[in-house]
């Protein structure tokens, strides 16, 4: 078509320097055309967005929105320049029509670069806006694609403006590879371990994590693939590589908060001077008190007040409504210390939230260390400047 339009108009233009006037007529055509493209296309989209939206699915909202589809139009002007400029210079194109043909070129690579990073950002989105997914580190993998989406573009720019094949620069960019392997170190590793991260569950958005090693205790608020940032419990934040996190080691709390069941492992030190067998009046007033049951009490009728103290204890736990009973539950010793006999209490409450946790566990430790003296049993104590001169 339009090289029949360039014949009429060689037919009827008969004044001198009518090759320069058919050459303006022709670019002029050419920018009509691609403009009506654009408008085409536009209109064309449009449709198709209005279909999108009254799908049952949401996939398709979130993916092609209104943002992809404007990148979209904005290609098909550059496409209608770049298919009918050939055809009408074929002849007689100079270097306006080669320069024009080149910026035509490298716009398009820009284009379908800008649409597979927007489509690859939309994904991103959506997988944000998903209960199911967003908990998922993969912002790193993401931004991977769209790094590989602009290194392709960029090969491919070069290729145009050198007129080389994109293989011969491909090749030129294997023999600096050792270079850029190091002038990109950081942002390699990171990828990698971005991938380690997601594809292991190691990690995840919203996860409490600690690495002691980088004084970081907190929430992960966003994996990418150079920083793993984290809001510390002081409300500061702080970023660490993603390789740290796997050359090193860290804690993940989050599995304990999915468990139901967050640990207490605490014991308090009994004073040895006070372990002793106790009096018959003494167990009948224990009884009495409801601290013993009858199956605490031996056939030798020598009762240990720190035996039926440890099975008081583990009654107590055992009966607490807040302690997660699937879940192990014991009052052992350990290894006496100068500091007296240590008595740990193990087990688990069932709400894992931070001050919610730390006011229930206190509630229990603040009945075991008033019933602890019913037994005639002391704890110990370092003795303080009021003990000595109390003891004068």
């Amino acid at each position: 078509m339009i090289e029949l339009f360039r014949e009429y108009l060689a037919q009827h233009l008969s004044f001198t320097g009518n090759g320069t006037v058919i050459s303006l007529i022709l670019m002029a055509a050419i920018a009509v055309a691609a403009v009506a493209f654009y408008y085409i296309t536009k209109f064309v989209l449009n449709l198709l967005e209005r279909f999108v939206l009254r799908t049952p699915t949401t996939w398709d909202d979130d993916l092609l929105n209104a943002r992809m589809m404007r990148a979209i139009s904005q290609l098909s002007p550059a496409l209608a320049v770049n298919w009918l400029l050939p055809q009408a210079f074929a002849k007689d194109g100079g270097t306006t029509t080669g320069i024009i043909s080149v910026l035509t070129s490298l716009y398009i690579v820009w284009a379908i670069v800008w649409i597979f990073v927007i489509f690859t950002g939309n994904l991103y989105n959506a997988f944000l806006i998903r209960p199911n997914l967003k908990a998922y580190a993969v912002k790193g993998v993401f931004q991977m694609f769209k790094l590989i989406f602009m290194g392709i573009g960029v090969i491919i720019a070069l290729s145009i403006l050198i007129g080389k094949s994109p293989v011969v620069i491909i090749t030129a960019l294997g023999a600096s590879a050792a270079v850029l392997m190091l002038v990109f170190q950081d942002t390699i590793l990171g990828l990698v371990a971005s991938i380690q991260l997601s594809a292991n569950k190691m990690l995840q958005r919203g996860d409490w994590i600690e690495a002691r090693t980088h004084d970081v205790n907190g929430e992960v608020l966003e994996v990418t693939l150079t920083a793993v940032k984290v809001k510390n419990w002081d409300n500061s934040v702080s970023t660490i590589p993603p390789y740290a996190l796997i050359k090193g080691s860290f804690r993940n709390y989050q599995p304990m908060r999915a468990s139901g069941g967050r640990r207490v492992e605490r014991p308090i030190y009994i004073d040895l001077n006070t372990v002793r067998f106790c009096t018959a009046e003494e167990v009948e007033n224990l009884r009495g008190k409801g601290l013993i049951e009858k199956e605490d009490i031996g056939d030798d009728g020598r009762e240990i007040n720190l035996r039926l103290l440890r099975r008081y204890l583990v009654r107590y736990l055992q009966n607490h409504p807040e302690v997660n009973h699937s879940m192990t539950t014991m009052v052992r010793q350990l290894e006496p210390t100068n500091s007296g006999l240590p008595l740990e209490m193990y087990f688990f409450l069932s709400n894992t939230s931070w001050v919610e946790f730390e006011s229930l566990a206190s509630d229990i430790f603040d009945h075991i260390y008033a019933v602890v003296h019913e037994f005639g049993l002391s704890m110990f104590q370092t003795p303080a400047g009021t003990d000595l001169s109390r003891a004068k």
